[in-house]
């Protein structure tokens, strides 16, 4: 007879405070602005030690130009025939009803999953999310730089279709399962934040090429990007950014190395806030982004010189939410 014995994972009790259940979600959106739309969702249900219970994936009907086709793949005519959000709204919030939200970058997805619930006069059913970003810098994870697929090389996940809602969801939720049981092991407390959802929407996008003139497929031809070239930035530069302040309108920010997120879309949605992108570090750049503020490039030598204040890629996308208007 085989004698039970304790596990490691079963030999400390399991944190009472951590949450019941865990919907991981991932979404593949038009782009990252406020008016940008989800395309795809997928969610994998987990249970309060991260066990996989069930899995829903669902292509939505923008009604709109895809976006970076080159990214996700999903082209217009791919989307035609797909129901809108209000059409899976319901199915989507039965999938997160009374769980935490947990994403890769979660203040993105939660975001995008806020604006389409009120876009619906409707709310989702969310109240706490966790950033798998976040978390894995609480465990001292030792990754190259915050991307999903290092998360996942870490811990031996494969990945088998990159910026596929299913398969990013897929590939986190497997990752996430041993991150949790180490923060229970370690007493961690997890980096859960509250989501508070929209009440209210008012459209007010920006023209894009409609579909029926949409060119899928790769490169920069028939995407919805004419330039890389941006405008000036309309805003006089209020000076560096100050810790525990919001960003203002007009701080010139620059990037560095790796980041979770497409550079160009993370660039975009700064501008759209009313941040100058900067492509090149001085005394004047008000605040640098980056995943490796150890790493040696010109731009994160510069800002140790300079004294320029430096933020991971989670935090500028808390910030993002927030711009202060310029004076």
């Amino acid at each position: 007879m085989l004698e039970d014995r304790p596990t490691a994972a079963s030999a400390a009790p399991w944190p009472a405070a951590y949450p019941q259940g865990y919907a991981v979600v991932d979404v593949e959106t038009t782009g990252l602005s406020r008016d940008d739309r989800i395309i795809s969702a997928a969610v994998y249900r987990l249970d309060a030690q991260g066990e996989v219970e069930d899995h829903w994936y669902t292509l939505v009907n923008p009604q709109r130009d895809p976006g970076p086709v080159w990214i996700h793949g999903l082209t217009a005519d791919v989307l035609e025939g797909a129901p809108l959000f209000t059409d899976i709204a319901e199915e989507f919030a039965a999938r997160l009803d009374g769980r935490v939200l947990v994403a890769h970058n979660a203040v993105f997805d939660w975001s995008m999953i806020s604006r389409e619930y009120a876009r619906a006069e409707r709310t989702a059913p969310v109240r706490q999310r966790l950033c798998t970003i976040a978390l894995s810098k609480e465990l001292g994870l030792p990754l190259p730089n915050h991307k999903l697929e290092s998360l996942a090389a870490h811990f031996g996940v494969v990945q088998e279709r990159a910026h596929h809602a299913l398969d990013d969801a897929r590939v986190l939720a497997e990752a996430f399962r041993p991150s949790l049981r180490a923060a229970a092991a370690g007493g961690v407390r997890l980096p859960l934040l509250e989501c508070r959802p929209l009440t209210e929407w008012s459209d007010s996008a920006v023209p894009r090429q409609p579909q029926s003139s949409y060119r899928g497929g790769g490169g920069a031809a028939g995407t919805w990007r004419p330039s890389r070239k941006r405008p000036a930035c309309p805003y006089p530069n209020p000076g560096r950014y100050e810790p525990d302040k919001p960003l203002k309108q007009g701080m010139r920010v620059a990037f560095s190395g790796d980041t979770s997120v497409e550079r160009e879309l993370l660039e975009d949605r700064a501008v759209e806030a009313g941040l100058h992108v900067a492509t090149s570090l001085s005394r004047l750049t008000s605040l640098l982004v980056t995943n490796d503020p150890d790493s040696y490039t010109s731009k994160v030598v510069k800002a140790k010189q300079f004294g320029t204040p430096v933020v991971d890629e989670a935090a500028f996308g808390q910030l993002l939410r927030d711009v202060a208007p310029a004076d």
